[in-house]
């Protein structure tokens, strides 16, 4: 665990800042690749990205405020922690997706090919990210005994965020970074088989998601919330894995050829 990258005089460099910051840079990047390729004008695709990073900042560390509300009613000046902390993903997912939204139609852009286009470069950058989460501690797993567990040591993290030291535990950001990575090549492999369609990539990354991050959350070890039984995250997943799949059958649908009787008539 190597919390902190290096240090100049005053100056700390975190290894979770930089990580973070490179997550969103090779997201944007690989956004504004395939914005081009599909003939978006890459100035509004940018604008875009940008909308949408600074609304994901927002969105993590107002969904954390909300999961761990006690934390920062009970002590207000935790609120400065928010500033070393990326907060909870779906705060950011959820923002970011509405913003742009919003931007996609001012601007007019085609909503799901333009949605498409970003789809994959949010996978990459949370691959990114987790490993972030993993060098700072953060994010951390329940206690277990399997061969691959990961102990953490620094002071740091316990001080930071809570992290049990000297305990073997489920490496959950490398759960999610791997879980990523795995969306991503299917993102990627698939899009242009079958059928395609405009949207289908952006939902199947909906989906993914959800899927994997409703199974990680049962070994998460963190305080984050609940509902119910459920982790926060894991009941935004419970919601948002069946709109996927009713987003990509009406996409499906909606883009399918009409039958060749319809189409005789039509002639």
């Amino acid at each position: 665990m190597y919390p902190r990258l290096f240090e100049l005089g005053p100056l700390t460099v975190y290894t979770y800042g930089v990580l973070l910051a490179a997550a969103y840079l090779l997201g944007l990047k690989l956004a504004m690749i395939r914005a081009k390729s599909r003939g978006l004008d890459q100035t509004r695709v940018l604008d875009l990205g940008i909308y949408i990073i600074i609304s994901a900042l927002i969105g993590a560390k107002l969904l954390l405020i909300v999961t761990d509300f006690r934390t920062f009613q009970a002590d207000p000046k935790e609120l400065l922690t928010l500033a070393r902390s990326g907060g909870v993903f779906y705060g950011g997912l959820i923002l970011a997706v509405a913003v742009a939204l919003w931007y996609i139609g001012r601007a007019g852009l085609p909503l799901w090919t333009t949605c498409d286009a970003f789809a994959p470069g949010i996978a990459l950058g949370h691959v990114v990210g987790r490993f972030g989460c993993f060098f700072a501690g953060c994010c951390y797993g329940k206690p277990t005994t399997v061969p691959w567990a990961i102990t953490f040591t620094g002071p740091f993290a316990a001080a930071n965020v809570g992290t049990p030291l000297n305990m073997p535990l489920h490496p959950t950001q490398l759960y999610e970074a791997g879980a990523e990575l795995l969306i991503l090549i299917v993102l990627l492999t698939t899009e242009k088989k079958g059928r395609p369609f405009p949207g289908r990539t952006f939902w199947l990354y909906m989906l993914l998601y959800a899927i994997s991050r409703f199974i990680i959350e049962f070994y998460r070890g963190d305080p984050r919330g609940s509902v119910g039984i459920f982790s926060t995250s894991q009941f935004i997943s419970i919601i948002l894995a069946p709109l996927a799949v009713v987003m990509l059958v009406h996409l499906a649908r909606r883009q399918s050829p009409a039958p060749k009787a319809a189409r005789k008539r039509a002639a």
